[in-house]
């Protein structure tokens, strides 16, 4: 079937009582099965085929842990000849053909600068538990205990990583703000905003009455992803990187969903040109299975044997899906590829922007892109006489509206931001032309029909 044929719609089936009893049974914290009650049985690249028949177009790539897709060749092929091999699948940290290949591959694509001179430690499974090693590390270096984080961030899940998450009501950790064109917390937006917060982090941590805590280590992401789809400026994070440097503060950059060409580049970083002292990844490093590690500076290697440990961090398959995964990215030049895709999307979500009000901002980096979804009637006016007009109130509503026309049309997107107003799209690298316009026209015809509908204001997510 051609991806811009519509998705065909099926009889209720059996996926009805899958759905059903995955509500009786599950816990009340399941997350994307509320606004995607859809049970998939089959997936190819960006195609997911549902129980009921029906076929989807996914753009949620596994929260962007699909860098190639469901099911590429090349990752079956690295999963089967493991299997097949007869080689132990379980080895807790032990060295192995397969891990030392995954390491190699990985080291492969890292700045050079930063390879040659990087220790690696495996994690448990999750990127929040890598997240919380580059804190143990640095903390176990520096002999200090405060961390600096960006409003908007997100980290993980576990303790440690919500502390440093945006979102986190228990903070002892120092918050900083992120620059946002579009939303800017200083109200001025561009470069001067950028700069303006840049200046901000350098008085507090100089200053003696602050309060701040001796700072271990600053974490960053180079893109914003549950944030709202907020790149980092270039200029502003080579500066974070020279504030830290000149305080020695080991910075370190989360690339746990920017990684692996995502954004253009091979790491997010890289368009930068800023070295980190220590990088979590995750996501796509696993080729689409659970594995997590952070890369640092061999000066940082300071803790003592088991200081960080997992029963699961020694996982075989994922390792050698991982490194079929990054050897296809880079031997494909598929970070290229990203980006110039990329920039024809947002172009063609500009054009759009310019015939929809509900539209306030489009952004992103390569194929990770971002709508933020406003409503325009409700636009507050300047607080001051010559104060910039404020950007109209996030239209969470519209947005959770828009996801399930697009549902409807056989396309998956998430939503993220401050307000869970940000349609959020993380397809595949593999994504074809012909794709890239299916999505957006897709997401085109399921804006115009959401902010057409008279009760998109108070329509109520599936609860299943």
């Amino acid at each position: 079937m051609s991806v811009t044929e519509p998705a065909p719609v099926a009889p209720p089936s059996a996926h009805e009582g899958i759905l059903r009893r995955q509500s009786l049974r599950e816990s009340a914290a399941r997350t994307y099965a509320r606004s995607l009650p859809i049970v998939p049985v089959r997936a190819r690249g960006l195609t997911i085929e549902g129980a009921d028949g029906r076929r989807y177009l996914d753009c949620l790539s596994g929260a962007g842990t699909l860098a190639l897709g469901h099911n590429h060749p090349v990752v079956l092929e690295a999963i089967r000849k493991v299997i097949d091999s007869g080689a132990p699948l379980h080895v807790l940290d032990l060295a192995t053909p397969v891990k030392d290949a995954f390491t190699t591959e990985l080291f492969a694509t890292l700045p050079r600068q930063f390879a040659d001179n990087a220790r690696i430690q495996f994690c448990g499974p999750a990127g929040t538990d890598a997240v919380q090693a580059a804190f143990k590390l640095v903390r176990s270096a520096t002999g200090r205990s405060g961390l600096l984080t960006f409003t908007g961030a997100y980290h993980g899940m576990t303790a440690g990583a919500l502390e440093a998450s945006g979102g986190a009501a228990d903070v002892r950790v120092t918050r900083l703000p992120f620059p946002q064109d579009y939303r800017c917390p200083f109200g001025t937006g561009g470069e001067h905003g950028a700069t303006l917060a840049a200046r901000w982090t350098e008085h507090l941590l100089d200053d003696r009455k602050g309060g701040v805590p001796a700072p271990a280590g600053m974490i960053v992401e180079p893109v914003q992803g549950e944030g709202g789809v907020n790149p980092a400026p270039d200029a502003w994070l080579r500066r974070m990187r020279r504030i830290t440097e000149e305080r020695s503060i080991p910075l370190i950059a989360d690339e746990v969903q920017t990684g692996v060409g995502r954004t253009g580049a091979f790491w997010a970083v890289e368009h930068s040109g800023i070295v980190p002292d220590v990088m979590v990844l995750s996501k796509a490093i696993g080729g689409s299975l659970p594995l997590a590690v952070i890369v640092y500076r061999a000066e940082l290697d300071l803790w003592q044997p088991g200081a960080h440990a997992g029963t699961f961090r020694g996982n075989q398959l994922a390792m050698a899906a991982g490194a079929a995964t990054l050897a296809y990215v880079r031997e494909n030049q598929l970070a290229d590829r990203a980006a110039v895709l990329g920039s024809r999307m947002l172009a063609r979500l500009g054009e759009l922007r310019a015939h929809h009000p509900g539209i306030g901002d489009v952004r992103g980096r390569g194929l990770m892109i971002g709508l933020e979804l406003v409503d325009p009637e409700s636009a507050p006016l300047p607080a001051e006489a010559g104060d910039p007009a404020p950007a109209p109130p996030p239209d969470p509503a519209l947005a959770l509206a828009v996801q399930q026309e697009c549902l409807r049309r056989g396309l998956i997107v998430e939503l993220g931001g401050r307000h869970g107003a940000v349609v959020r799209l993380l397809p595949p690298l593999t994504l074809t032309d012909e794709q890239a316009t299916a999505v957006v026209d897709r997401l085109a015809d399921a804006l115009a029909a959401a902010t057409s509908s008279p009760h998109r204001r108070t329509t109520a997510g599936p609860t299943t």
